[in-house]
């Protein structure tokens, strides 16, 4: 029995720490549509393959603001990137020449050149510490 409560112990303390990440978005400029949110934790699908997302999440707005909690998230890094869907069509849409019509942004605020930023410049740590991250996005 004994053998037992210290496997018990020991198992709880070697299982890998959980975190709920608090994600806010500001600055919406209105309150129409929702706003889409994917989750990474590595470059591979970063920034709009959901499919290789670890998180998605679809947010309505309330006073220019979304808020979305990602639950029992592995501690480590992570990049998110979003979009303001203010017709709800499920896409970014963009002009003829590809420049997005519509309100997106990166983790960090980051921002890349002719294109998306890389997912080290949006990456953040998720840990106990480290559990609410705060973004804006543009036009």
């Amino acid at each position: 029995m004994k053998n037992i409560l210290v496997l018990l112990v020991l198992l709880i303390m070697i299982r890998p720490s959980k975190t709920d990440l608090t994600v806010t978005i500001d600055n919406l400029e209105n309150d129409k549509g929702v706003v889409r949110i994917l989750l990474f934790n590595s470059p591979d699908g970063f920034p709009d393959n959901d499919k290789k997302a670890v998180g998605s999440a679809v947010v309505k707005i309330q006073h220019g603001r979304a808020l979305y909690q990602f639950k029992d998230m592995a501690d480590g890094n992570y990049a998110i990137s979003a979009f303001h869907d203010e017709n709800e069509d499920g896409k970014l849409n963009k002009n003829l020449l590809g420049v997005p019509q519509e309100a997106y942004g990166f983790s960090n605020n980051a921002s890349g050149t002719f294109g998306p930023p890389s997912f080290s410049s949006a990456a953040f740590k998720v840990d106990d510490e480290n559990d609410v991250h705060v973004m804006s996005l543009k036009k």
